[in-house]
């Protein structure tokens, strides 16, 4: 069999529990970003804007919407006879059930039968809930280049958020990594993984197998792999990236990279237009806006009817606004109905959602609180009761 320079395996299977009610009926790659886009269409466009032929996709948790959107990514078409598109659900491989995937690394060595039929030199294994545009070839050309066994890519985080991160410590003459700790409560570092690592297929199949025969492995990469391959003195190099990063884990840094659209100096699309992002064609109406309608520094997508205001906004395609509405610093997800004399504002609106004619949802300071509205719901004034723990709205941190 020929060999492949390399393959992609995206890992795409999580709850994004952070996600709060974003992710209650489905997988957080899924979700969507940016108007008319899902979060999982970056890493995909990275990878096919990389030259990178064969991607496998490991999805788990709620993946039905996730594997819609999939199938329509006709973009894939013109790898389909060199690799394209997998997705790998996991599966029941004997008598005794599904074996589910149980950490990054489980769900890796689950489907070494797909890596080793593809036959590559070296592995990406990447995670498809970040926000950002990356050439993964540069990475690899570094990796070759420096014969590592695993290269990871780096980017440095404000030191208040490192402790969200696996953070490494790194010889600033050679980018070889020195130590690495996953999500310390006292991190030592800044220098945080983005959870992009090119590995050679070799040295990684070894060490899945390896952890695989531990009983009280976690079996994850940052946990597990990586300490492992520094305790045995491999190779390790990191990958600095410097350009815009958003780990869209929370529903705070989701809300907060959907507005950074609003800003040239921050859009995403703006940075290197040859870098397209592409995504899944929906066939939608144009937008149409009233005359007594009003718009300020927002995204607004097709399919949309706005008959209210809009400041600071980024409002998803089919979305109707009534009159008398003001939407402010909101994000409003696909197919939801505001009705008239709605007041929304330092928001996350989910997806097919009604809010009744008068309902105020409003966080008074987005710093520390902001209000989220999960899917298919439909909200009158009657059901805001937060003292009751409301189960379709929520105040995040």
């Amino acid at each position: 069999m020929k060999r492949k320079k390399w393959i992609a395996l995206l890992l795409a299977g999580g709850k994004g529990t952070r996600l709060n009610l974003l992710t209650k009926t489905l997988v957080k790659p899924a979700v969507p970003f940016g108007g008319k886009y899902r979060i999982i269409d970056f890493a995909l466009s990275n990878c096919k804007n990389s030259g990178i032929e064969t991607v496998g996709i490991l999805t788990q948790y709620r993946p039905l919407e996730l594997h819609a959107h999939l199938v329509r990514c006709s973009y894939w078409n013109d790898f389909n006879r060199s690799g394209g598109l997998s997705i790998l659900p996991p599966y029941q491989r004997n008598d005794s059930g599904v074996d589910w995937y149980e950490g990054t690394a489980h769900a890796v060595f689950q489907n070494i039968e797909f890596i080793e039929q593809n036959n590559p030199d070296n592995i990406l294994v990447i995670s498809g809930d970040q926000i950002y545009k990356m050439d993964y070839s540069v990475m690899l050309e570094q990796h070759i280049e420096t014969n590592a066994d695993c290269t990871i890519a780096v980017v440095e985080v404000p030191w208040a958020e490192a402790s969200r991160f696996g953070v490494m410590k790194i010889d600033s003459r050679n980018n070889k990594i020195l130590s690495f700790e996953e999500k310390p409560i006292h991190p030592t570092s800044n220098l945080a993984s983005m959870g992009i690592y090119i590995f050679k297929w070799a040295t990684l199949k070894e060490y899945l197998v390896r952890e695989e025969r531990k009983e009280n492995s976690q079996r994850d990469f940052g946990k597990n792999i990586i300490p492992s391959m520094l305790a045995d003195r491999l190779q390790l190099y990191g990958y600095y990236f410097n350009k815009y990063w958003k780990d869209v884990g929370t529903v705070h840094s989701y809300w907060e990279a959907n507005l950074d659209l609003l800003t040239s100096e921050k859009n995403i699309f703006l940075q290197d237009p040859e870098w397209r992002i592409q995504t899944a064609y929906y066939d939608e109406p144009p937008l149409y806006f009233d005359e007594r309608a009003r718009m300020h520094q927002s995204i607004v997508s097709e399919g949309c009817e706005i008959y209210g205001t809009v400041e600071n906004s980024v409002i998803y395609n089919g979305v109707k606004i009534g009159r008398g509405a003001l939407i402010k610093n909101a994000v409003i997800l696909p197919q939801s109905i505001i009705g008239e004399n709605v007041w929304i504002e330092n928001a996350v609106i989910g997806s097919q959602t009604k809010i009744m004619d008068g309902v105020i949802i409003v966080a008074k300071n987005p710093e520390t609180h902001l209000m989220v509205v999960a899917h298919n719901e439909t909200i009158d004034p009657a059901l805001l009761d937060f003292s009751n723990n409301n189960k379709v709205v929520s105040v995040v941190s």
